[in-house]
């Protein structure tokens, strides 16, 4: 494989073993609650008290995690290749960031961030964050977590497709496959003729899309393929 772009899209699976649940974990956040309760604009437009429970104890856990060896590898990957690594995150939490990865597209938000839904105001998140909470620029009751919710339309659109565009080298990091836009970007890439990769627990959705496959845990997974690209 020659030298190019690599474009890195990952997913809960990356930060499982940081023990923050994925949407399928049976005794994780998400089993509690119905996704269209917390993770839908209609949702919070019902109650959004609970939604701000959901995301404040999903906060407090992600804080309290640490990067595991494939967020590292990530991270080394990027200081290490010559080429330009661009990982794009359907996670909210910042462990990527934590483990030293620069180049981050957070597509699905973060929990670090602040939303008014009155004025598009934008702040950093406090700890615990209520309803009742003034925006910081209108004063409008209006707060809500930056972070897309299921009927909303990912951040950084132009720019993912940009790098899509242009990578050689596409890879899938602890994904399932199932939510779209990103459940596509590898058959997209596929079809450009990137290199594609899929390092995953099991096998996604859409695994005929990938020219490499790589399963099992992705502590053991990730730092082995960075390990070849790197020539370690």
């Amino acid at each position: 494989m020659g030298q190019g772009n690599i474009v890195i899209l990952t997913g809960a699976g990356i930060s499982a073993e940081s023990g923050l649940g994925t949407f399928r974990d049976e005794d994780g956040l998400w089993a509690r609650h119905a996704i269209e309760d917390v993770a839908t604009p209609e949702g919070f437009a019902r109650d959004p008290g609970l939604v701000h429970a959901f995301y404040n104890a999903r906060r407090a856990q992600a804080a309290a995690a640490t990067p595991n060896p494939a967020h590292a590898a990530l991270a080394r990957l990027e200081a290490g290749y010559p080429g330009e690594v661009l990982i794009i995150t359907q996670n909210i939490d910042d462990l990527h960031k934590r483990a030293g990865s620069r180049n981050v597209l957070h597509m699905h938000g973060t929990l670090a961030g602040a939303l008014c839904h009155a004025c598009d105001h934008r702040w950093t998140a406090p700890p615990e964050m209520t309803a009742e909470a003034p925006c910081p620029a209108c004063s409008a009751a209006a707060t809500r977590p930056d972070v897309v919710w299921f009927g909303e339309i990912p951040y950084g659109a132009e720019v993912i497709d940009a790098a899509l565009a242009t990578a050689s080298t596409f890879v899938s990091i602890g994904t399932s496959g199932q939510v779209y836009p990103a459940a596509a970007y590898a058959q997209h890439c596929h079809r450009l003729g990137a290199h594609t990769v899929e390092l995953n627990l099991e096998p996604s959705r859409g695994a005929r899309d990938f020219n490499e496959r790589a399963y099992g845990p992705a502590s053991e997974v990730v730092p082995a393929w960075v390990d070849r690209l790197l020539g370690a």
